[in-house]
């Protein structure tokens, strides 16, 4: 076992987050699962398996996982949601990491690779981001962003990069992939809004296209076929419905602005 703690947050994922704590166990005692108020048994399926279950209302990804570093016992700390899966040759570079000891750098970029319904692994060419997600507590921690999930690293850490894929099956299907997109839309929309961000309304017309050609030619979705093709037709339709959401919002609220005013005028 390795003094490394896992944490995991999770909203009814009975169905997935068994496999991304099987593959885990065996690295460390110290698995924690941070549940938002699952209804589908999640809770259970993680504790059977020796994950640590405690319950926070959801506050926002940011800030989950901020909740989620701060139970954890040991102070290095490796990051997973509860729809990826360490693969075996990442879970012996991780290992190889602390074998002699403390590792060299105080925190890891880990590549992690979209598999889709249908494939047993991610393409050989799929499309990979490599975020911190192994990291030594005093480096840094999650930004408290309501639905950016980023490690915030302070000045001057030393980030390494480890080779090993995590297996990111976060497309249940089309549909389910299209009403979360939908429901991250309408926080963005409201996150722009607390920050104060305002979009272009020109970019309205354009997002669906741009977004589309994005992904389906630039992260090489036209590499799978006709799933390829539909994986970006939500990617585009979810970007639109963000800048439409946002737009919505300031339309409203001009509105409500104006017709304050008016109401003081007659006052």
């Amino acid at each position: 076992m390795l003094p490394v703690s896992v944490f995991i947050i999770a909203k009814n994922e009975a169905d997935r987050i068994g496999a991304t704590i099987r593959a885990i166990r065996g690295l460390t005692d110290d698995i924690v699962v941070v549940d938002s108020g699952s209804t589908d048994g999640t809770q259970a399926v993680a504790e059977e398996l020796g994950a640590r279950v405690i319950f926070n209302p959801w506050p926002g990804y940011g800030l989950q996982k901020r909740f989620a570093e701060d139970q954890c016992r040991y102070d290095w700390l490796l990051n997973l949601d509860a729809d990826e899966e360490v693969s075996p040759e990442l879970l012996a570079e991780i290992r190889r990491l602390f074998a002699s000891g403390e590792p060299p750098c105080q925190a890891y970029g880990i590549r992690i690779a979209e598999t889709y319904p249908g494939e047993r692994a991610p393409h050989p060419l799929a499309y990979r981001i490599a975020p911190v997600r192994l990291y030594h507590q005093d480096s840094g921690r999650y930004s408290s962003s309501l639905v950016h999930d980023r490690v915030d690293l302070k000045p001057k850490t030393k980030v390494g990069k480890l080779k090993g894929l995590v297996h990111h099956r976060s497309v249940r299907s089309l549909g389910d992939q299209l009403a979360k997109l939908n429901s991250y839309a309408d926080q963005q929309a409201v996150d722009l809004e607390v920050r104060g961000v305002s979009i272009p309304t020109w970019r309205v017309y354009f997002e669906f296209p741009a977004a589309f050609l994005k992904v389906y030619f630039g992260r090489l979705h036209f590499l799978r076929g006709t799933y390829g093709f539909l994986i970006s037709m939500n990617y585009a339709t979810w970007r639109h419905l963000r800048l439409a959401k946002h737009y919505e919002r300031k339309r409203l609220g001009a509105l409500a602005k104006s017709d304050a005013r008016a109401k003081r005028v007659k006052a």
